[in-house]
Formats: C-alpha cells, structure tokens, sequence
C-alpha cells in the first residue's frame, strides 16, 4: 500500500513540476490571435503570499534594457534613481497577471508616500491602447501604463514567464523577485516592499 501511495505521489510530483515548467516556458509567448484588452478570469485564482518572494543577496544591478512610457518614450530603470520600484511584467491576456492588477493598483497608493513607484510593464503587442483599454474595462484608474512590447526587458532581467515582479532598491539594486500573482495589498506585502527597498519603520 505504501509502495503503490509512494509512486501515485511521485507521478503526482512530476506531473506538477513538468506542468509548471511548460507554463514558465510558454508564459512569455504572445498569443497567435489578436489581442482582447476584456480578458476576466471567471475564477481567479488564489494570489501568493509575499513569502515566495525569492530574495537576491547579495543585492545586483539588473542588466540595461530600455522600456516604452504610453507616449512612446524610451526609459530605462537608472531613470527612478532614489526612489523604490515594484517592476511587474505582465500582459492582458495573461490570466494570473489580471488577476493581481487589482491588489498591485492597491499597493501602489498605499506606497506612493513612502516614495515607492509600481512600474506594471505591459508585453502586448497592442502597446498603450490595448493597456489603455483594459484599464478602463477593469476600472484600474492608478496604475500608470509602461511597455515592454517587443520583451527585451523581459529577456534582459531573466523572467522566466508571466508575471514576474522586481523589487529595486532606492540605489537601483534588485533586492528580491517573485513569480506568479502575488497578494500585493497584504501588510505582510507591503512591509516586506518597505524594508527592501530602505524605508524606516
């Protein structure tokens, strides 16, 4: 009986990692059709806590890569030297990063005094009208829109799907990363933000 329970777990346990190797491979594939700014999960799944949050000790400086504000502007991460960055990599059509916007939207005004920025860096091809246009669906009114259409942000910081979260430090360091939806409003969330990137208690 233990025998036959054993095997059953370790299929079980290859099944699940074999699946979530393939979600983090084909994460970053954008969809063949077109673009849908409307996409809901009709059950959204549960987001992670805080605790899954991978820190990065000693703390480095992610590579150059330069990403698009909604008018098209080149940015790069040096630009928001001195204050602290939640940088999200998402897209509408990825369905656990749909899923986090509204808890990230709730961070971001929580944070905005301590001199914490939320950067949600969309990989939709549609750039800034289909971000535009999903905000407006989902009622997302504090979230700003940044681009990373062609993925080389993605690509230069290693994520290895969507979503994937940077937390850089007022020194421009990366100080931890997460993947997946992550419960972001939580005050376990919002204190882990705070330490890491240097704001007193």
């Amino acid at each position: 009986m233990q025998v036959h329970r054993r095997r059953a777990l370790l299929a079980m346990a290859g099944t699940l990692a074999a699946a979530g190797t393939v979600a983090a491979a084909t994460a970053l594939r954008k969809p063949d059709r077109p673009e849908v700014a409307t996409l809901v999960p009709t059950a959204a799944p549960d987001l992670a806590p805080i605790g899954t949050l991978m820190p990065i000790d000693p703390p480095r400086a992610p590579a150059e890569a330069r990403f698009l504000d909604a008018e098209g502007t080149p940015h790069q991460l040096a630009d928001f030297r001195g204050k602290g960055l939640i940088v999200n990599l998402w897209a509408t059509w990825c369905v656990p990063c749909v899923a986090e916007m509204p808890a990230l939207q709730a961070a971001a005004g929580k944070l905005a005094d301590d001199g914490i920025l939320v950067l949600p860096l969309s990989s939709d091809r549609g750039g800034a009208a289909v971000v535009r246009a999903f905000y407006e669906a989902h009622k997302l009114t504090a979230l700003p829109i940044w681009l990373d259409p062609k993925g080389e942000a993605a690509r230069a910081w290693g994520a290895r799907g969507l979503p994937t979260s940077l937390i850089i430090d007022r020194q421009g360091l990366e100080r931890g990363r997460l993947e997946g939806g992550i419960a972001w409003a939580s005050e376990d969330a919002l204190a882990t933000v705070r330490r890491l990137v240097g704001v007193a208690s």
